[in-house]
Order: structure tokens, then sequence, then C-alpha cells
């Protein structure tokens, strides 16, 4: 999928243009559980709501998942390609936001199991998976705000049926508002704080305010692990700027 930015906050999809509808749409559909639900909501019809996500599926592959009838009922979910849509298009948006320079949280541990690449990092808010040079065992793991998600603590799927391995609960600490994308500081324990940048829309349908309970979630290869030198006893920030 090759993604070009636009002068505006837009997504340019191998001749398909998603803007900020597109991405309310699928913020709906995410939330109402159908298409159906979904084009009540934001007042369009149901038919151009369907053809729209047809449009939208010729350039980028499914971008949903009809579930069947059964004891929970049917709908439709949203796939990995849909949300890594909404991911690009909130760190596009993210940069023509003044306030929301993406940031890193730090998080010093200790690898305990390895795979690969893959490892489990015992750090002081809990067992983090990340990615990991071969040999590291005293490590720094670094996650991207615009890759934490945020999710009210009732909805939040469970850790081994979705991709966001890494799922930590906290409080909403501190809001940084821009034009369209928010700041969120988390506190997770009394010293450490993850960040994560939504989009106002999403931080109004979370009601997100300091002292609201989160979850953070985040997957694996959102998080880097990097060596340190056991001897040098430095400690991290909670959180770093990043241009990257």
């Amino acid at each position: 999928m090759t993604i070009e930015r636009d002068y505006s906050t837009k997504l340019a999809v191998d001749g398909i243009t998603i803007d900020r509808r597109d991405i309310e749409m699928l913020e709906a559909i995410d939330e109402h559980g159908s298409m159906h639900g979904a084009a009540e909501a934001l007042g369009r019809s149901y038919a151009r709501l369907q053809n729209r996500v047809v449009e939208i599926e010729s350039a980028v592959g499914s971008i949903t998942e009809r579930q069947r009838g059964g004891s929970g009922g049917g709908g439709t979910t949203l796939t990995a390609t849909a949300d890594e849509l909404r991911r690009q298009f909130d760190r596009h948006e993210a940069e023509l936001d003044g306030v929301a320079r993406a940031t890193k949280s730090v998080f010093p541990g200790t690898v305990t199991e390895r795979t690969g690449e893959l490892v489990t990092v015992d750090t002081d808010v809990g067992p983090i998976r990340a990615l990991a040079p071969e040999g590291a065992t005293t490590v720094q793991v670094a996650v991207r705000s615009d890759a934490v998600v945020l999710t009210d603590p009732e909805d939040t799927p469970r850790a081994d049926g979705t991709s966001l391995r890494n799922q930590f609960s906290g409080t909403v600490s501190r809001l940084d508002s821009g034009t369209a994308i928010t700041r969120v500081t988390v506190d997770l324990t009394e010293e450490r704080t993850i960040q994560a940048l939504v989009t106002k829309t999403s931080a109004d349908r979370l009601a997100l305010e300091a002292g609201r309970p989160i979850t953070a979630s985040f997957k694996a290869t959102a998080a880097r692990a990097i060596a340190v030198d056991p001897g040098s006893n430095s400690t991290a920030s909670s959180t770093a700027d990043t241009d990257e």
C-alpha cells in the first residue's frame, strides 16, 4: 500500500483520497459494530457509506469484516488495514498540528524471555513485549506516542485476541489539545507515564479528562528495546521528543 502526503490532512492511496470524513466513518463502524449503526450515527445513507467502503477497498484491500449471527449477534469489525489507515492519518494530522509532536515514552528493564528479535522485558510497569537486538539484556524500551492506542477499560479487547499485546491500565493526568490532535499523558505508576496522540474526535468520544481511568495499548513491533550498559546507572526520562 503506497501512501502519499497531500497539502491538507488527507491521504492519497493508489488514486483514492482519504479525508477526515472517511476516518470518521471508520471510527463510527468501530464504535457501533455495524455499517448500519455507523450510517445512522453519522447521518449518512447506508448505501453511500457502503459504496465508500467499496471504493476504499478497491485501493487498499479489505477494511471491514462481516461477522455472522450467533449468540453474540452479527456485525462489522475493522481489519488491520483499516487500523493502519487510521494510524497513518492521525500521524499525518499530528505533523500538521503544532501541539502534536511525537514523543517516546521510555521504560528501563531486563530481558527475561526471547524468541528471535521478540523479547519480554521486565519493567516497573509490568512485562512489555518488544523488539530487541541480539544479546541485549539490560535495555530501555521506547514507545512512540503515535503508536499508543487508548480505550475504555470496559471496551478493551483481550490481549490474546488483538495485535495490541501490550496493555496497561492507567489514569489520564494531562491533556494538551491542538487544532485536531490531543496529546494525552497517562499515569501508569506514581513515577511512570506514557503519552498517546489521539484525534479530538477520539478524545471527545472517550470523554478524556484528568482522573479518567484508561487503558493504553501498543503492539510489540511498536516497542523498541535498546541495550544499555548496566553499570552506567543511567535513568531514562519517562518521555522524550522525537523527530523520527
